[in-house]
């Protein structure tokens, strides 16, 4: 684990943790090591740890590096949301003049480390959004190590202005005697009602409990259930996995980590940095000059239209994001549409025949029975209607034990109206006896209609032979469900680029259901991959960790 107080405090403040596993893992022993941010780094690199907890930021930065697997959040007893729980405090002395961020420029300021996330990089992107940059604008920036008291000691000796640490330290300190009540101050400070403290940035999710790739996917699921399973007594708690994209976000609004890359300067841009070179190459071949400034200039032309577009296409992104489960709707309403008339015409029917046999002034037993007709088929629309609300109404995602069967079925009823049009055959097989899992049910049919739907999609230009196979079964400890089709297949760059955000091969699609249901089934544990077919055409797979019970 990162030890960003000391590797006393470390083994001391995962203590819980570490003691719990040791006591519910049986054949296994849990030893606690602390490493500092490159040593940890190092240490993963060499394959010396198995499981690693350590802050969001430098998780990101492994995951991408190494293929780290996050099994479980940090949840604080008590405390903020996992998936708001980190924030950075900018420390001043009490009297000092500087009030917010913008006060940072040309002044002196300390921080961990440059790759500390709650010790610098939420800082950091405060001072870009208020036009400085760290490394250029202020007049020194200093990196004092662990531990993090490291930072206030700077502050309160006058070697620093300011000072970046982790939120709610400051609090930890006047509380354990290390600094004075009144000694410090939070520039821009906001008080939190979740972290009960001051706060100078925006919240980020908390700790992941991640595993090395090495570790077996039955290991790393017995100890995910076990850290789901750690009591609150122990002040500590662990969750599933929450979702990291705003760190992805913060890393790539820096430029920095898994987005490096972005901070490369383009050729215009070294042109423009070694232009009295350029001159002197102008100066000594004039037909050269002519050549250089023409491609200049187009160059320049290219950037400009480039970044104009790349403009556009941000704001429409942003725009199409919220239009990716209505897209999605839009098809849940035909197949409403569809199905509720079935019932109204039956009503209608049963009504016609009470309505004779009344005039006709016979048969009260048939009216009787015409009745009861009439009053299930209006029972069975209401069905209709509840399952289609239910589906589409704005809820908070619960999950709880389910058998995966009944999913796949009301998915299956939502759907039977499209395949019916398109001149689809579904050809469900669904596995017995299998045990249930711990899922959100309407975020699991969302993935499984998204599937069907792209399934669906994908044999529009079959001309026969339009079958769709939805299989449910137990596979390596793991509840699987495999969407296939007989369409034209995926081409293999589709398969590099299927899951990432805004890539589609719909002419009309919005690239965003596939990426948000690989998202869905990952936050619940699980996995999402697509592969061919036996007879030609996709199949879409996503597994779930199995419970023990199995529920009818």
């Amino acid at each position: 684990m990162l030890a960003y107080r000391g590797a006393e405090r470390a083994a001391a403040e995962w203590d819980a943790s570490i003691r719990h596993l040791n006591a519910t893992m049986a054949g296994y022993e849990f030893v606690a090591v602390p490493y500092d941010l490159g040593g940890l780094r190092q240490a993963v690199a060499a394959g010396d740890v198995d499981f690693i907890i350590t802050n969001p930021g430098h998780y990101v930065e492994l995951e991408a590096a190494f293929h780290v697997a996050r099994i479980a959040t940090l949840e604080t007893v008590g405390g903020p949301p996992p998936a708001a729980a980190i924030a950075s405090a900018v420390v001043v002395l009490a009297d000092s003049p500087l009030k917010d961020f913008s006060d940072l420029k040309g002044r002196r300021v300390a921080a961990v480390a440059a790759e500390a996330f709650g010790g610098f990089r939420l800082a950091w992107r405060e001072m870009v959004a208020h036009d400085i940059n760290p490394f250029q604008d202020l007049q020194e920036l200093s990196f004092t190590g662990f531990p993090i008291e490291r930072v206030t000691r700077a502050v309160a000796d006058g070697s620093a202005d300011a000072g970046i640490v982790r939120a709610c330290l400051l609090e930890q300190m006047v509380a354990e005697g290390q600094a004075r009540p009144g000694q410090f101050r939070v520039l821009g400070g906001r008080l939190s009602a979740d972290l009960e403290c001051e706060i100078s940035t925006a919240l980020y999710p908390d700790w992941p409990f991640a595993r090395l790739p090495a570790i077996p996917a039955a290991l790393a699921k017995r100890v995910g259930m076990a850290l789901l399973a750690m009591p609150a007594s122990s002040g500590q708690a662990w969750t599933v996995p929450v979702d990291y994209q705003e760190v992805h976000e913060l890393f790539r609004a820096l430029k920095i980590g898994p987005y490096d890359y972005l901070g490369r300067r383009s050729l215009a841009e070294l042109a423009r940095a070694y232009w009295p070179w350029l001159l002197a190459v102008v100066l000594v071949a004039a037909w050269w000059v002519a050549h250089v400034v023409r491609v200049e200039h187009l160059v320049r032309l290219r950037t400009d239209e480039l970044r104009a577009a790349g403009e556009r296409a941000r704001r429409q992104r942003e725009e199409l994001e919220h239009g990716a489960r209505l897209a999605l709707l839009g098809e849940m309403v035909s197949s409403l549409a569809h199905e509720i008339n079935q019932p109204l015409a039956a009503i209608h029917n049963y009504a016609g025949g009470c309505e004779r046999r009344l005039a006709a002034g016979i048969d009260a037993e048939g009216v009787r029975e015409g009745v009861r007709l009439i009053a299930g088929q209006a029972e069975r629309a209401a069905g209709i209607v509840k399952r289609i609300r239910a589906f589409v109404r704005k809820r908070t995602p619960e999950q709880r034990p389910m058998p995966i069967n009944d999913s796949v079925i009301e998915t299956l009823n939502l759907f039977a109206a499209i395949a019916a049009s398109r001149g689809v055959v579904v050809e469900p097989r669904l596995g017995e006896s299998l045990p249930a899992v711990q899922a959100d049910r309407i975020q699991i049919e969302q993935v499984i209609l998204n599937l069907l739907q792209n399934a669906a999609d994908a044999m529009a230009a079959v001309a026969v032979q339009r079958k769709l196979g939805i299989m449910t079964e137990m596979v390596g400890g793991m509840v699987q469900v495999a969407v296939s089709d007989t369409g034209i297949g995926l081409s293999e760059e589709a398969r590099q680029h299927l899951f990432e955000p805004f890539f589609t091969t719909k002419p009309e699609g919005l690239g965003l259901g596939l990426s948000l249901s690989r998202s869905i089934i990952e936050a619940h544990g699980g996995r999402l991959w697509a592969e061919a077919a036996p007879g030609g055409g996709a199949c879409f797979k996503f597994s779930l960790p199995a419970l023990s019970e199995v529920l009818s």
